[in-house]
């Protein structure tokens, strides 16, 4: 990855990690700043520089460690060692959070975060799996911090339970021969090939994700895919299942015969009409006024009767195409 400059906070360069990256990008300008959360010069951009934008780095400490509720895969979230990402997909949920500040930010007190985690594990009466990756692409991120390197044999040795991402990258030849002991579920999120190409932007192929999991599951891991998000684009039925077609004859028989589903519908808001429309003109409109209404907040999401639409139709072509495979939820 390629920035034009870092952010940081100076607090940050007391840390092994600040230390490491101030090393790695020394060639480019840093420039202090009070807090990572508020950075006026970024805030007061234009949404047309919103792609521009994803080429600073912002470098400093996670203050806020609220576990979050989650009941799907994982018991909590929790907030980890970054936030944002140099992706563009044109409905990222981290946008409706950050707007078109959804830059990635790098947390440096992985120490802090990955102590109070392993102590967290043992408060419960019976394992607990912990989402480390709900803010942020954790495979992209390791290629400039090594975090995974650090937490997945640490955790292994130390925690209890389980912890868990998703990506939408293929760099995991680091992760490959990691002491992980089975306590790390690792998700690759797919998507249709022109999907990916035309929505999210960035991101790797098809084809390198589904290699990259195959080498995860073979590598021990437990492994599942989220098909995410389904976007009922004019032709979706014939994309998801040609999607479908494609996992089936890509994936390991050790893969298929060991994997789980999530399925997430896409939700949308206005944030992401106002930043897509400036910043990338010539992309495809993302909302639907036919098949979406409101949600709060300035969001929109599939009505029912599509959401029900699409369900029957996923679950019949998953039927067929994969077999038996565990659809864990639809949402």
């Amino acid at each position: 990855m390629k920035f034009d400059s870092v952010y940081y906070e100076p607090d940050s360069l007391k840390y092994p990690l600040g230390i490491r990256l101030r090393e790695m990008f020394q060639d480019l300008p840093w420039i202090p700043i009070e807090n990572h959360n508020s950075i006026k010069e970024m805030q007061e951009k234009p949404n047309s520089e919103f792609g521009r934008m994803k080429r600073f780095l912002i470098v400093g400490t996670r203050k806020t460690h609220k576990y979050v509720e989650n009941h799907k895969v994982s018991d909590y979230l929790v907030p980890y060692t970054s936030s944002g990402c140099t992706a563009m997909c044109l409905y990222c949920y981290l946008v409706c959070n950050y707007n078109k500040c959804a830059y990635l930010r790098l947390f440096v007190n992985r120490e802090d975060m990955l102590d109070r985690l392993i102590k967290r594990s043992f408060k419960s009466e019976r394992p607990l799996c912990f989402e480390i990756g709900s803010n942020s692409d954790l495979i992209l991120e390791n290629t400039i911090t090594g975090n995974l390197l650090y937490t997945i044999p640490r955790f292994a040795e130390e925690g209890r339970g389980k912890l868990t991402f998703p990506s939408k990258f293929h760099m995991v030849d680091p992760l490959l021969t990691l002491d992980h002991r089975g306590k790390v579920i690792f998700r690759m999120s797919v998507n249709p090939q022109e999907v990916i190409s035309r929505i999210e932007l960035g991101t790797s192929p098809l084809q390198k994700r589904i290699e990259a999991v195959n080498r995860m599951c073979e590598a021990g891991y437990p492994c599942g895919l989220l098909i995410a998000p389904v976007i009922l684009v004019e032709n979706w039925r014939e994309l998801y299942t040609g999607l479908l077609e494609e996992l089936r004859q890509g994936l390991s028989e050790k893969m298929k015969g060991q994997m789980f589903l999530e399925i997430i519908l896409m939700t949308y808001s206005y944030v992401h009409r106002a930043i897509n429309g400036e910043a990338f003109p010539n992309a495809p409109d993302l909302y639907d006024p036919e098949r979406m209404t409101g949600r709060g907040r300035g969001r929109y999401c599939y009505r029912q009767e599509s959401r029900e639409e699409c369900e029957a139709f996923l679950r019949g072509e998953i039927g067929r195409i994969l077999g038996d495979v565990p659809i864990l939820y639809i949402s």
